[in-house]
């Protein structure tokens, strides 16, 4: 039974580098944001400075494991066997949980994670304890460290309020002073821009980089007598007020002779800051437990007294972490940066948020995004009725955008928002992070860069008309998602310890093999689903300003639309006749994503037509008109998919044998037609199109026929009045399909070759 602690301490070292691996996955956002959505410098250049932060950060954190030894719990009240049980659970909910934000692509906070993942086992584990000795429930909080966690909750949820509220005020003070032309400003405007942003960013280095040395508690004749921490902590002001006017010398200096933009650098500068700060802050969150457990299990060998015996009074004690071991964590941490593809997941949601104008919406507006919205309007609405004209005119003037002239092949490649919120996002973030450590008062770091980024992009107007329902959705999902992460973490680990507790070695090694299971199939599925959208077509967007460059460039677009539609409907038919509810259920789903992607494009109609030059005005009809057609068959596809899910769903009568013969033959006709101009579209040989157009009167004869059929088999044999409707609104649908189809062709074929006489083209039905 003594060997199960052993497996145990190497099960959790194990578990510690999983835990590395999907923390680093979900942080990564912390630091890199502001970097990637600027495109002020590289992205491998990002990755560089990320990557010497992290380093920097995990050989500087030993003094950060205690939350995991007696921050949340008092180890005294619990003995050897019990704590042990009880960091097995947490690391086993804690990799799960983050794993699963993962895959949303969710950020989430591995403090809030960690915290309540311990909190819950150590409830679950009070509960039991007092309930094995008939106990009072109520003496549960003398095993919880109530006062410690309170502190760590509380400074965790204020930390949302107030980053944002900072963020957004500091954004809207840099930006009337900047504006979006900060880059024609006079040198010293952006040196003093620079002394404050990094002056803010070295102090908040220096706090986090001493706090977790073997260095900050020793004593110095230099700083009279005080330790380096307290000196950092108490002469705050002194230190500031000289990096400031350091900075803001170097600033002027770099500025004028070397031609340096100082933006670059504080982008640069911070990103390395927050990067250690992650590893320094955050390293506790993914190793902490498995280091606590192992200095356990030493300590109890070295006593000799049973595990059912052995007090963990000894975690009360602070122990140093060997700096061998923070060291390969930051090589774990760097390499999973490097090669996570699920960070740059996570990283996009909220750069998308962000976002400067319109993007691809991922939220869908709620009842409270939409009531925020409009109460942030009525008090603008107010504020704007009380404010002076001329103090209006000017503010505006400083908020107005420039308009880049970029390339068409440059068209996609503008950054999410500018220099100047990226510099504020990161001076911000590391002011409110190095105070709160100078008090003491817990936060997570994830919490505190998200929100001054949704501050900053609120205060820089980058949630208009158009996209403010949609981010403000954003936001609050990402912050009912941390909520959620609390709950199901304490919950979870409760659960998961009560289960280990008294199922013991045999629980254990079940939850690890379930655990690795889940872990392999979350894998599995995220790169399975990466690789079918990097693979499936996606519909690209027409730019050109003339109307032969728009039929080329939607060419592609149609023979897509085309395969799509043709797989689509052939999945209806064949789940219909096998009556195969997974195969219509998928199909379902991917209607709905070619609808999506055909919306997309309408949604673009905007920008499309402000691009054509004045001799092309024409190609706009051409497009609109392109797309209206491409709108209809999506919503044929959507009805036909839609019936057919819900009568087999309902498990209503299956179509009768001939009944699906037919629909065989429409599907094999039409099969025909859709390769055929599918094969036209990618030959760009739209001669072609012609022979497919003189085939569609047989299509149309062939359906009427059907229906005709179907008429006959009501009137005398069929019994069915679900199988009747389905049938009818198949064949009628089909037809609308047809249509669709026929009418895009003629459309392609008489702008391509406008010398085609008009009789010679055949009429849609």
């Amino acid at each position: 039974m003594d060997n199960i602690y052993l497996l145990i301490v190497i099960a959790l070292a194990v578990l510690a580098v999983a835990d590395l691996v999907v923390g680093v996955s979900n942080d990564a956002v912390n630091f890199l944001n502001s970097a990637i959505g600027s495109k002020a410098i590289s992205f491998k250049t990002i990755m560089i400075v990320a990557s010497l932060g992290m380093i920097c950060g995990t050989v500087f954190s030993s003094g950060l494991m205690e939350v995991a030894r007696k921050g949340i719990f008092n180890p005294g009240e619990f003995y050897f066997d019990e704590i042990m049980f009880i960091f097995m659970a947490v690391m086993i909910t804690d990799i799960l949980l983050l794993d699963f934000f993962n895959t949303l692509g969710m950020p989430t906070s591995t403090t809030v994670s960690i915290v309540f993942n311990l909190l819950g086992a150590a409830v679950a584990m009070s509960l039991l304890k007092i309930g094995a000795v008939n106990g009072n429930f109520s003496d549960v909080v003398n095993y919880i460290n109530t006062e410690k966690a309170i502190q760590i909750i509380s400074g965790i949820l204020l930390s949302v309020v107030v980053a944002f509220t900072i963020g957004a005020i500091v954004q809207w003070i840099s930006r009337l002073l900047l504006s979006y032309n900060f880059e024609k400003k006079k040198v010293w405007v952006g040196a003093l821009f620079g002394g404050a942003a990094l002056s803010a960013i070295t102090y908040f280095i220096l706090m986090k980089g001493i706090k977790g040395t073997p260095y900050a508690g020793e004593s110095f004749d230099v700083i009279g007598g005080g330790t380096i921490k307290d000196f950092l902590e108490d002469q705050w002001i002194g230190i500031v007020a000289a990096n400031f006017v350091l900075w803001s010398f170097l600033s002027y200096v770099l500025m004028s002779l070397a031609k340096v933009n100082i933006y670059k650098l504080i982008i640069g500068v911070g990103t390395f800051a927050l990067a250690l700060a992650f590893a320094g802050n955050d390293l506790v969150n993914f190793i902490g437990v498995p280091i606590a457990a192992w200095q356990s299990y030493e300590a109890w060998e070295a006593a000799g007294i049973p595990a059912t015996e052995f007090s963990m009074e000894v975690l009360s004690k602070k122990v140093p972490t060997p700096t061998l071991l923070l060291f390969l964590s930051g090589v774990v941490m760097v390499v999973t940066l490097w090669l996570s593809k699920k960070a740059r997941y996570v990283a996009d949601t909220e750069i998308n948020l962000s976002r400067e104008g319109e993007a691809k919406e991922r939220f869908q507006p709620n009842f409270l995004s939409r009531g925020l919205v409009r109460s942030a309007m009525l008090i603008s609405k107010w504020s704007s009725s009380i404010t002076p004209d001329s103090w209006k005119s000017k503010m505006n003037k400083q908020f107005q955008k420039p308009v880049i002239a970029l390339s068409k092949d440059r068209t996609h490649q503008l950054p999410a928002f500018d220099m100047v919120r990226a510099a504020v996002n990161l001076m911000v973030a590391g002011i409110l992070i190095s105070i709160a450590t100078s008090y003491k008062l817990p936060l997570s770091t994830t919490y505190v860069t998200f929100m001054v980024a949704m501050g900053t992009s609120l205060a820089d107007r980058a949630w208009g008309a158009e996209s403010a329902v949609y981010r403000v959705a954003g936001v609050l999902n990402v912050i009912g998602g941390w909520f959620g992460t609390a709950i199901i973490a304490f919950i979870a680990a409760g659960t998961v310890l009560t289960i280990i507790n008294f199922g013991k070695g045999a629980a254990i090694a079940i939850l690890l093999f379930t655990a690795v299971l889940l872990l392999a199939r979350n894998y599995i599925a995220y790169n399975k689903k990466a690789k079918e959208l990097k693979a499936e077509d996606s519909l690209n967007r027409a730019e050109s300003s003339s109307i032969q460059g728009v039929i080329e460039e939607s060419a592609g677009t149609i023979a897509n639309v085309v395969k799509r539609t043709n797989k689509l409907y052939t999945n209806s038919i064949d789940g219909l006749a096998k009556q195969d509810l997974d195969l219509l259920k998928k199909n379902k789903k991917g209607v709905v994503k070619l609808a999506t992607e055909i919306d997309d494009l309408r949604d673009n109609i905007f920008y499309f037509i402000k691009n054509l030059d004045e001799a092309s005005v024409g190609a706009s009809d051409f497009y609109i008109n392109i797309l209206g057609y491409l709108q209809d068959m999506a919503q044929s596809l959507e009805y036909i998919t839609k019936i057919s899910h819900k009568h087999i769903n309902n498990n209503h009568k299956k179509l009768k044998y001939n009944q699906i013969k037919e629909l065989k033959e429409i599907d094999y006709d039409l099969e025909a037609l859709l390769n055929n101009t599918k094969t036209a579209f990618d030959n760009r040989s739209f001669e072609e199109i012609g022979v497919v157009l003189n085939k569609k009167q047989a299509l149309f004869d062939m359906v009427s026929q059907k229906i005709q059929k179907q008429v006959a088999r009501t009137r005398t044999e069929e019994s069915s009045p679900k199988n009747t409707t389905l049938y009818f609104s198949l064949l009628l649908e089909t037809k609308d399909l047809m249509t669709a189809t026929i009418n895009l062709l003629e459309l392609y074929y008489q702008e391509h070759d406008s010398s085609v006489p008009p009789a010679t083209i055949p009429d849609a039905e």
